[in-house]
């Protein structure tokens, strides 16, 4: 069941203009950390003051202006047990573990049909999912390194499967293969990014805030899937996971998958979901009952940040990973969605 709970306000305290940034940075859609799990237990807290620089956030806007909104956090209980984890299985090895185990959506009605039709492609080369009528949520390094925006991300682009292309049922020259999605790309009109992913990806804390939000220029007038907080994985039926995203290895189609997770910290889920590049940036997601209801409900509670290389005892290992929605983390991006924290106060 999803379990309704009180949500800490964000609210903003100041706005500064930014110097345009250069946006020269390369895409990169694989991500070398020093911090893997066990370096992740260790992490202390971070306390209020932290928190409000970490949830602190970058608006890039269309034109290149940039914005920094410095905010104050409220109401928020801090747990002091750390970034406690349980303790699962080891690590194995690459991003398509055994027997690969996604699948291509190809069927119109599935594609373009909720919850499918809510995973989107970012020009940069990532996935995303829509969050409202007019937001797309993805993952921070899909735009930015760190340090710089990443080339493209200047004239960035949102990409929507088509429910209908002009000349359906006619053979077109040079029409697309049977199955293979098209997109209606809508610009960007604004993006925000969390502070704490510019703690530059040097820091071991940056990986925990690797999300961000885009503004579309217009409504999609679609189906989009809510926002819920990421249970324990105890919570979760069969600890099963969902996401769907545009794998660089299958050109044009749309990939499902779905696995277990095999270990969680605060921020951070850890699983072996088979995905390639390109995938990254998908929103993951549960379907639970709602409370008091006989309805099932399917809500988005992590942002798949794709594969990382991390030392674990002085060697180079590998896993998926994924940034958990926390009640913090929910009331920032609700924040972005509604400009104000009035309908942000449970999730």
């Amino acid at each position: 069941t999803w379990h309704l709970k009180k949500i800490p306000q964000i609210v903003s305290k100041r706005t500064f203009s930014l110097d345009s940034p250069k946006f020269e940075a390369k895409t990169k859609l694989e991500l070398n950390s020093v911090c893997g799990i066990e370096c992740q237990r260790k992490l202390p807290v971070p306390s209020l003051s932290d928190l409000k620089d970490l949830l602190s956030y970058e608006t890039i806007f269309e034109n290149g202006t940039r914005t920094l909104t410095e905010v104050n956090v409220l109401g928020l209980a801090l747990d002091p047990a750390g970034n406690t984890t349980t303790q699962r299985s080891l690590r194995k090895k690459r991003q398509i573990y055994g027997t690969d185990s996604r699948f291509s959506i190809y069927d119109k009605r599935f594609m373009t049909n909720f919850p499918f039709n809510t995973a989107v492609k970012i020009s940069t080369g990532c996935s995303g999912i829509l969050i409202s009528p007019k937001h797309v949520l993805t993952a921070a390094h899909c735009l930015h390194n760190g340090k710089d925006y990443v080339k493209g991300s200047k004239r960035l682009r949102v990409g929507l499967m088509k429910t209908k292309s002009r000349g359906d049922g006619r053979k077109r020259k040079g029409g697309k293969r049977n199955g293979m999605p098209s997109f209606q790309w809508t610009r960007v009109k604004s993006t925000h990014i969390p502070k704490g992913w510019f703690k530059g990806v040097s820091e071991d804390i940056a990986l925990d805030y690797d999300y961000a939000v885009l503004e579309l220029k217009r409504p999609h007038k679609r189906k989009y899937m809510e926002l819920g907080i990421s249970p324990t994985i105890k919570m979760m039926p069969g600890s099963m996971i969902h996401f769907s995203g545009f794998d660089n290895d299958r050109s044009g189609q749309l990939v499902y998958r779905f696995c277990s997770i095999s270990d969680e910290s605060n921020d951070l889920f850890y699983q072996y979901c088979d995905a390639e590049p390109g995938s990254t940036g998908s929103g993951v997601y549960l379907r639970l009952k709602e409370p008091n209801k006989k309805k099932w409900k399917r809500k988005i509670i992590a942002v798949y940040s794709g594969h990382q290389w991390v030392d674990v005892n002085g060697e180079q290992q590998d896993y998926n990973v994924a940034v958990r929605i926390t009640p913090l983390k929910y009331a920032q991006i609700c924040f972005w969605i509604h400009g104000n924290d009035e309908n942000c106060a449970q999730g």
